[in-house]
Parts: C-alpha cells; sequence; structure tokens
C-alpha cells in the first residue's frame, strides 16, 4: 500500500463528510490521502465467499475526522474504486461507502516496486489515477508512530464513518497491528480523485510512505448516536368536584 497526503483547508472538506463530524487537523491542516493497494484474502464473515474478490486492486480517497462528542478519532472516505463488482456492491449496502466499479491493474515490478492504473468506469467525466511507487525499507523514524508525529495523526485510527439513508452518521470500528511503515517514492502521473470532488490539491508533493503487508478486521456498521428511547408516562387525573 501506498499512502500519498497533502494538506488542505478544512473548510474544502467539512461539506464532504457524515453529519455531526468534526474534520480533525494537524498543525493547523486538514489531509487528503490517495491510497493505492492489493486486497488480498477478503472474508465477510457471515457471508460466503463473493467471487472473483479473493484479491483484487483497491484504491480509496480518504480524509481524517473525529466524532467531536467522544474525542474518537476515525477515517473519511470520499471515494473507493475496486475492481471486483461484487466487492464494491457490499461496501455501498453494508457500510455505505462511496464504492465505484473500476477498472484497475497492480503490476510487480520488484519486490517493493509497483505500478498502479485505476479508471472509474461509467462515470460522467474521466477520473483515472496512475502512479508507480516503491517502498524504500524500514527506517528509524517509522520504526514507532509516536503520539504528536503525522504518521500518528495519518495512521492510528481505529474506525471509519459513514452515513445511512437516513443520513445518520454511522461507524464501523477496525481492529488492526500499527501499521508498519517505510519511507516511500512514487511518481503519481494522474490523479482525478480530488479534483472530481471540487477539491483543488496543493502544488507541492505529498507526504508518501508504504506499507507492505497488514491484516485489517472491519466489525458492522452502528449508529453513532443511538436514538433516545422514551419511557411511557402514566398520568393520572382527578376530577375536581
Amino acid at each position: 500500500m501506498l499512502f500519498a497526503n497533502w494538506p488542505v483547508p478544512a473548510s474544502l472538506l467539512a461539506p464532504l463528510i457524515p453529519e455531526g463530524l468534526q474534520v480533525d487537523t494537524f498543525q493547523g491542516s486538514a489531509w487528503l490521502g490517495v491510497m493505492p493497494f492489493w486486497i488480498e484474502q477478503i472474508k465477510v464473515r457471515g457471508l460466503p465467499p463473493l467471487p472473483g474478490a479473493r484479491s483484487f486492486p483497491h484504491l480509496s480517497l480518504r480524509t481524517y475526522v473525529r466524532d467531536p462528542q467522544t474525542g474518537t478519532l476515525g477515517l473519511s472516505f470520499l471515494s473507493l474504486e475496486a475492481s471486483n463488482l461484487l466487492a464494491a456492491a457490499v461496501g455501498r449496502i453494508f457500510y455505505r461507502l462511496p464504492y465505484h466499479w473500476a477498472e484497475m491493474h497492480l503490476e510487480q515490478r520488484s519486490e517493493r516496486e509497483f505500478a498502479f492504473y485505476s479508471r472509474r468506469r461509467f462515470a460522467g467525466r474521466p477520473v483515472v489515477f496512475k502512479a508507480r511507487y516503491r517502498g524504500l525499507g524500514p527506517s528509524p523514524r517509522l520504526a514507532e508512530s509516536r503520539v504528536g508525529s503525522l504518521e500518528y495523526f495519518l495512521m492510528e485510527r481505529y474506525c471509519l464513518y459513514s452515513s445511512n439513508r437516513a443520513g445518520q452518521a454511522i461507524r464501523a470500528n477496525l481492529h488492526h497491528e500499527s501499521w508498519p511503515l517505510e519511507e516511500a517514492e512514487a511518481e503519481i502521473e494522474q490523479n482525478d480523485l480530488a479534483a472530481v470532488l471540487g477539491i483543488k490539491l496543493p502544488d507541492q508533493e505529498p507526504v508518501l510512505h508504504y506499507s507492505r503487508r497488514l491484516a485489517v478486521y472491519v466489525w458492522p456498521a452502528e449508529l453513532v448516536r443511538q436514538p433516545m428511547m422514551t419511557q411511557p408516562v402514566t398520568v393520572t387525573a382527578t376530577p375536581s368536584v
């Protein structure tokens, strides 16, 4: 997986996240991330294996949010692309995530070097992401994501947020070990993911990280704010004489 993150004004992202959440910031800036990667050994508990969904390329555009009432940090996905149509449908139905079916290719050039291509199908305008990226190996700086570092801000998030059909915020908890990060290099030839949402990325290189492998477990989605249960009240009226 490649992590490519850009600082952007929080005001650009606030209209795009679920209601009731806040865009989280690091050193005064919100962050927008693009993550191309390869999914393998996917399984949904309680469902039979999805045909062709054991492994496939995947691409996400995400930002970083918090629940202002509880302080819970999480992720808000602004778009996701999958080459497997059934996997995209499951993500839309069960997690209400903005999945799109895409033509995708991931070519491994060496142990840590990849060429990635994605083109959204049935889009009103071309939405393409094309890049080459490579991991440069572990470094002492990234051996541990320390509290207060940008890496901790970006990676130490253990739930994803979206909205149900009624517009209510929902949350799915995540479980995984800390990301084993490496330094990275990337040449991003084309990236339309932000532009199609009306977001202009800054004219600067993104902050890059690479991770070779990690197991992630996703819990079922639930309401962020449980509805208030009202108890019936018995009123006795005594007539006056």
